[in-house]
């Protein structure tokens, strides 16, 4: 919305246009008038919405024609003037004023115009009949005010309606031609509807519409109120109401009827509510609130985050069966002027046999659009329309920063619940291979072109009795092509190929080259196990490496054992929740029994101490 509005009067000689302004501003018939009156400006807690008003007065005597063409261009609206006792004048209209106004104007970038009858105390009739056909031909007139600076009747409805058809303008919402809203406007309103159907049914059920009015207006309607609403649509339309609600179309006629009537605000303040400008996008402001996320910290998604995806994917899973399939993806993805997600999802998260995305998945996907690209999940959320249904001033509120890592190191505990795990190695070691087993599928029996595969997979490990989210992510590297910033991670997983004897080099490069000094935690893995094992042709053996750098012993895969491999990945995410743990302790089997032991004890005295508390009740 415009933060001021610039009014511009225009009109013959003698019209009244001066005697309007200063009727405006004196509150009484100014005695003596000058041939022009200077700009004023009224101020935004004086006006009834609330914006600082400019107008700016014309005279053919004293400025020139060029000094009205700049005004012209400066005005957001202009009124031009007419006598309601002069025939001439309001020809004038027709012939030069509107011309003069938006004459080299497209449709649709017209200066709104309101046409302003003055000296209504000379003449006892209506100069009405003669208007309308001058509106009926130019559609950017927004209406016609009868008045008199004179006895000051409509002054103040004149400045009003001005000032309403900037900030409400019709032009975006409605084709007075065609008498029907435009199509950017539908879109609009459909995204609405959809946002606000919040069972999915097509119809907006009484407490749908109770709580979309609640969330642009303040209060829900009353009983009555709200059935004369129906009744208006259903009498007026063949599809607006069913099954006593309200459907899309009866939706979009309630609004075109809003619009016929003069009160644009009314869906103005449903569209505005809902993120859109003037122009009906959605605004920055809207879908990329502002946030933080200072150096050495996450972002995920926290518990109203996930309350309110949880209930998106139970309003499109219409089947009832824990996944979604390709339609009821597109559906929940409708209120988006793209697709957000591409194929490579499905190689990303957990799927059905039907390779549906599953619950788990889908929120795994979230998860990772939430840690790689926050910005990107805040925008998405703000397509579903986060903030309104969940009454909440932003998306931001989706959304917990985590605390630096450096504090945590010093802590020695962390708050996280999303870690991210580079699988580093030379190309052909069986990365990809790797990813897909986290997710429990085998590359032999994946029909799917390779080019498909994401780089990225992710998934839930239970650690300390704790669900974490681990994502890997795939880096094909050549040791002097790896930047330090893509060897950035809470884990780094050294992967070499046990058959082949150079693969070993490439990982301890890494190693040595990024990580050796970098306090992140490393863990080798030996790939291709079900293959004879050959001498590496690196100086020593993987264990004797990891043993001198107290490094974890190398551990095993293969995708010919997959419930094997299991125990990989939660060594993976161990290591990166205890990173300051060093690699000689994480490997030892005393670690492992401490870990269990401290898990144990916590649990057996949480417990003693409800029986005491229970006890002592």
């Amino acid at each position: 919305m415009k933060r001021d509005v610039r009014i511009l009067l225009l009109g013959e000689p003698k019209v009244g246009k001066t005697s309007l302004i200063m009727s405006l501003v004196g509150e009484e018939f100014p005695e003596a008038v000058p041939l022009r009156a200077e700009e004023i400006t009224i101020p935004a807690d004086v006006t009834p919405e609330k914006v600082p008003t400019h107008i700016v007065d014309y005279s053919e005597t004293e400025q020139s024609e060029e000094v009205l063409r700049e005004e012209i261009v400066k005005a957001n609206v202009v009124c031009v003037v007419y006598d309601v006792t002069q025939e001439e004048t309001i020809h004038k209209i027709r012939t030069k004023w509107i011309p003069l106004v938006n004459g080299g104007a497209e449709k649709g970038s017209k200066i709104p115009i309101i046409l302003v009858g003055n000296k209504s105390d000379l003449r006892s009739g209506s100069s009405m009949e003669t208007i309308l056909p001058i509106m009926n031909q130019f559609s950017e007139i927004e209406t016609c005010v009868e008045c008199s600076a004179k006895n000051l009747k409509n002054i103040s409805e004149l400045f009003y309606y001005a000032q309403k058809a900037v900030l409400h303008p019709t032009a975006p919402l409605y084709d007075p031609e065609d008498k029907q809203l435009k199509p950017q406007c539908v879109r609009a309103l459909s995204r609405i509807f959809s946002v606000s159907d919040q069972d999915n049914d097509r119809i907006l059920s009484d407490a749908e519409l109770n709580n979309f009015q609640k969330s642009c207006f303040g209060n829900p309607l009353a009983p009555q109120a709200l059935e004369d609403v129906k009744t208006v649509v259903w009498k007026n339309t063949s599809d607006g109401v069913q099954d006593n609600g309200l459907t899309l179309n009866g939706f979009l006629f309630l609004n075109t009827l809003f619009i016929q009537r003069g009160r644009h605000e009314t869906t103005w303040t449903i569209l505005r509510k809902f993120g859109y400008d003037d122009t009906l996008e959605l605004t920055d402001d809207y879908l990329y609130p502002q946030l933080r996320v200072p150096v050495g910290c996450t972002t995920e998604l926290n518990h109203l985050g996930y309350q309110f995806l949880q209930r998106l994917f139970e309003k499109y899973d219409e089947d009832k069966d824990s996944a979604l399939s390709p339609a009821e993806l597109r559906n929940l993805f409708s209120v988006f002027p793209y697709m957000p997600w591409s194929e490579s999802v499905y190689s990303s998260v957990h799927t059905t046999e039907e390779n549906y995305i599953s619950q788990h998945g889908y929120l795994c996907q979230w998860t990772l659009t939430a840690y790689l690209d926050v910005h990107r999940c805040l925008e998405y959320l703000g397509y579903l329309g986060f903030p309104i249904l969940m009454e909440q001033d932003s998306q931001t509120s989706a959304v917990t920063v985590t605390r630096e890592k450096v504090l945590d190191l010093e802590k020695g505990q962390t708050q996280r619940s999303v870690f991210l795990c580079k699988v580093i190695g030379p190309r052909g070691t069986g990365k990809t291979a790797f990813l897909q087993a986290f997710l429990g599928r085998s590359l032999v029996s994946d029909e799917r072109n390779p080019s498909a595969f994401s780089l990225y997979t992710i998934n839930t490990v239970t650690v300390a009795n704790q669900e974490k989210y681990l994502i890997l992510e795939e880096v094909d590297v050549e040791t002097e092509f790896l930047k330090a910033a893509d060897a950035a991670c809470d884990v780094a997983c050294l992967m070499y190929d046990v058959s082949d004897p150079d693969s070993f080099n490439y990982c301890a490069s890494i190693y040595k080259q990024h990580y050796m000094d970098s306090g992140v935690p490393c863990v080798v893995v030996g790939s291709k196990a079900d293959l004879p094992e050959v001498k590496q042709h690196h100086g020593m053996s993987p264990a004797e490496f990891c043993y001198k750098h107290r490094l974890p012993a190398p551990l095993r895969f293969s995708t010919l054992h997959t419930n094997s491999n299991v125990h990989i990945y939660t060594k993976l995410a161990w290591a990166a929740m205890y990173p300051h743990l060093n690699g000689s302790d994480m490997s030892s089997t005393s670690f492992w029994l401490r870990v269990t032991l401290g898990t144990a004890i916590a649990t057996v005295l949480g417990f003693a101490f409800y029986r005491a508390f229970y006890r002592h009740k």
